[in-house]
């Protein structure tokens, strides 16, 4: 729920400022989330003043522009050029001074530079509303009052004042907390008891209500009076539909809501203000000028607001006319009976609907509203007739609405007293803490709760009305301490609950983490002698590691590569039959250097055969050394390091199409397909694809990666595709590393979905088609920015490796 601070302000005196008070709400069980600053116009004005039209002619050069002289209070005047039509000498005008940030409807914004128009310098801008943000014409420059004093700020001529907004997660059971009344209220009650400072508090006024005692111009039933216990309505004739002030404006824009008209926002602004909603129904569009509240019939056609067309339930609780339902009660108006610009008589409803019902009505046709979220959690029931009269008495002051009738007021609700027996050492008991008794008086006192019988050793209490959900003993208690403050509760030396406790990276379980990755992926564990064929070892290198009396000649070496396992143990299950593998395995590998012999803990992925099983629904394909790239990634991507990875180029005697793998410049293993001669040698008749990672390597990687983390973006991303005719060397991290480079602020992700190599392409090309993503964290972005990034990302491309875009 969003509060408006200056909205706040209204009903509660207080010095905090807007984060302090956060701070305080949050403390007492109203979580808040967030201050955000509003400004009723983006960057509100900075550097635009009034200026005054001394001078204007005609542009020499140019049969539209004119040459302008504009005193804007400085010691010289500012000539500017300007094309506006109405642009005249004795005019007060905005101006943008040199400087000034020009922030455009469409979202994207511009600096005023001093500048050559055709000749003629100017320095500055003579605005038009829609470039201010203040309006949509650009039919010409605004011109002002002849009274506006020159040279002053346009924020103060136009009485623009920025908010702060805060974000409030409130919880289903703070049901007093849905209007800004109700959040003051907590506020007030936290600061006088917990600082001992004088804080006023007060609700707006009704003391002008007049009642006037005169038949009821719309006669009102209620045959449901379990589903609806109060209703209360009231007549107001002379409506002069039109817009709202300009300050009732702003506080529901700061809150997120759009100003419609008078009529509704009043309805709006009451709902916030007080937690209450109103509905609005046209008066002379009511059949028979009469309310019923009833059970809609089954199958009852209703048309909502928006135009949407709903066939009601015989359990939906409706506000009908004499034939037809007029609103869903609680939920939603119907278009039938809405108020329009036509509007001159306006029955004003004020109710309490039973909760469950309005929760049920809501779900069952896929309703979600203001009014609905406040009913289904229940609302004050005392509020319903001052809540009618604060918004009439608004009526009256901003449409001219006359109020033509008594106020109708049918009441079934229980009347007997709620009280609850509260004892002191319960209090203590359950909060853990010792807090006095008169302590825990004053605390209830600020919460208008009203205290009856008191004894030594508890008292009797009674909650007010907007407080529907404190029902047991336990629910004061959790009153009292939240404006006592949980942070008084002190942390025990012992606390007794179980330690969650996070093990540190090392060896062992950034193993684990490896293992159960791939085990997730459906590849299996083996294990692989360590011995292995010296003479076959001698072309990967001569650094080997050899017994001094080897069983046999075979194995006569401590393996220099976990290759020559995976390969045995493929030929071992090719002559089995069983052809699709997917293998990984985790040891050691073996080296001499001039501190004697090196280990090295080594995890080796290795593929063959069919990328998936076969099944009717999948892909009939044979693994590629891209799948075998996908593992080693979906590894590097659960170990946060792909975002530093590379993909280097080499040349291995063992492998082709070798690349060496880096992260952050540190290599951390390599990759590629089998040789064909060492397929041969070991018996394997089909393409191997094969990684080797150095997890020590890896862990050194890990330790010295910082991970980060920032908020989910609340702006959706754009997406464009680039199909490109590249060179057939051309790697996909050469691409991406040149669309970062050309597009920081916006680039948010490159992808390859396509790749394509044959005779329809020139000899040594290829055709890569790219995907990019670009989002803006802080706003939308426009077509136009979006463009512009992919322009510097394709002339970047073009640049450094000659790609072409096809068409």
């Amino acid at each position: 729920m969003r509060i408006s601070w200056n909205w706040l302000r209204q009903y509660i005196d207080t010095d905090l400022t807007p984060q302090q008070a956060a701070n305080v709400l949050t403390s007492t069980g109203l979580e808040t989330e967030s201050v955000e600053l509003f400004e009723p116009v983006k960057g509100m004005l900075a550097g635009v003043v009034v200026g005054h039209v001394v001078e204007c002619v005609p542009h020499p050069d140019a049969d539209r522009l004119s040459v302008t002289h504009v005193d804007v209070g400085q010691e010289e005047m500012l000539q500017i050029v300007c094309g506006a039509p109405n642009v005249g000498v004795g005019q007060k005008v905005m101006v943008a001074t040199v400087g000034t940030i020009i922030h455009l409807p469409d979202g994207t914004s511009f600096p005023i530079k001093k500048s050559k128009i055709r000749g003629q310098e100017s320095h500055g801008m003579i605005c038009a509303e829609d470039e201010l943000g203040l309006g949509k014409s650009h039919a010409g420059i605004m011109v002002l009052d002849a009274v506006a004093p020159i040279g002053m700020a346009a924020s103060e001529f136009l009485g623009l004042r920025s908010d702060h907004v805060l974000e409030i997660g409130l919880t289903p059971n703070r049901t007093d907390a849905m209007g800004h009344v109700g959040v003051a209220r907590d506020l007030r009650a936290a600061q006088v008891y917990r600082t001992g400072a004088t804080v006023t508090f007060g609700l707006p006024s009704v003391e002008a209500w007049s009642e006037i005692h005169e038949p009821d111009a719309v006669a009102v039933e209620v045959q449901d009076t379990e589903a609806c216990p109060r209703y209360a309505g009231v007549t107001l004739r002379d409506v002069k539909v039109g817009s709202s002030p300009k300050w009732m404006q702003e506080r529901l824009l700061a809150i997120g809501l759009k100003p419609i008209n008078n009529i509704v926002d009043v309805t709006n602004y009451v709902q916030h203000e007080l937690g209450q909603p109103l509905h609005a129904f046209d008066a002379d569009r009511l059949n028979g000028r009469r309310i019923v509240v009833r059970k809609a019939r089954a199958a009852e056609p209703f048309t909502a607001l928006d135009g949407r067309s709903l066939e009601l339930t015989n359990e939906d609780l409706v506000i009908a006319d004499a034939e037809t339902p007029a609103c869903i009660a609680g939920v939603f108006g119907g278009i039938d009976s809405g108020v329009t610009d036509n509007t001159v008589t306006v029955f004003l409803e004020s109710a309490c609907f039973n909760a469950t019902s309005v929760r049920r009505t809501a779900r069952r046709h896929g309703l979600n509203t203001d009014a609905s979220f406040r009913f289904e959690r229940g609302v004050d029931p005392e509020l319903t007739v001052y809540a009618l009269k604060r918004a009439a008495l608004l009526l009256h002051e901003l449409a001219g609405a006359r109020v033509a009738s008594s106020i109708t007021d049918i009441d079934h609700r229980p009347k007997e007293a709620k009280w609850i027996d509260l004892s002191f050492a319960a209090c203590d008991r359950l909060t853990g803490i010792t807090i006095a008794p008169d302590d825990v008086v004053r605390v209830l006192e600020l919460l208008d709760f009203r205290i009856g019988e008191r004894s030594a050793t508890g008292l009797a209490v009674m909650p007010p009305s907007y407080r529907t959900e404190v029902t047991r003993p336990a629910d004061v208690i959790e009153e009292i301490l939240r404006i006592h403050g949980y942070d008084e509760v002190p942390v025990p030396e012992r606390l007794l609950c179980p330690p969650v406790v996070q093990s540190p990276l090392n060896s062992e379980s950034l193993g684990a983490q490896l293992g159960a990755q791939l085990v997730s992926r459906g590849l299996r564990e083996i294990m692989a002698p360590s011995l292995v064929n010296g003479s076959r070892s001698e072309q990967d290198n001569t650094d080997l590691v050899r017994l001094q009396n080897p069983l046999s000649t075979e194995l006569d070496v401590l393996r220099p590569t976990m290759l020559f396992g995976a390969l045995s143990a493929i030929a071992y299950n090719n002559n089995r039959q069983h052809r699709d593998l997917r293998f990984f395995e985790r040891g050691r590998t073996y080296r001499t250097s001039a501190n004697g012999t090196v280990e090295t803990p080594t995890l080796a992925i290795t593929l063959t055969g069919r990328r998936y099983l076969e099944r009717w629904r999948s892909d009939d394909r044979k693994s590629e050394l891209a799948d075998a790239k996908e593992e080693v990634e979906l590894l590097l991507s659960r170990l946060g390091l792909i975002s530093e990875a590379a993909w280097v180029p080499m040349e291995h005697p063992l492998l082709r199409n070798a690349h060496r793998i880096e992260v952050a410049g540190r290599k951390v293993g390599v990759i590629g397909e089998v040789d064909a001669a060492q397929l041969k040698a070991s018996d394997v008749g089909q393409a191997v694809y094969y990684a080797e990672l150095h997890e020590q390597a890896l862990l050194e990687a890990c330790m010295q990666h910082r991970i980060g983390y920032q908020e989910v973006a609340k702006f959706p991303a754009a997406r464009r595709d680039l199909s490109l005719l590249i060179d057939g060397a051309v790697r996909f991290e050469q691409l991406r590393e040149l669309a970062f480079n050309a597009e920081r602020k916006l680039l948010r992700e490159v992808d390859l979905f396509d790749v394509y190599q044959g005779d329809k392409l020139p000899a040594g090309k290829k055709s890569y088609a790219l995907s990019f993503q670009l989002q803006d964290h802080a706003r939308t972005l426009t077509d136009e920015q979006v463009e512009k990034a992919m322009g510097r990302i394709r002339e970047a491309l073009a640049k450094g490796v000659g790609a072409e875009v096809r068409s």
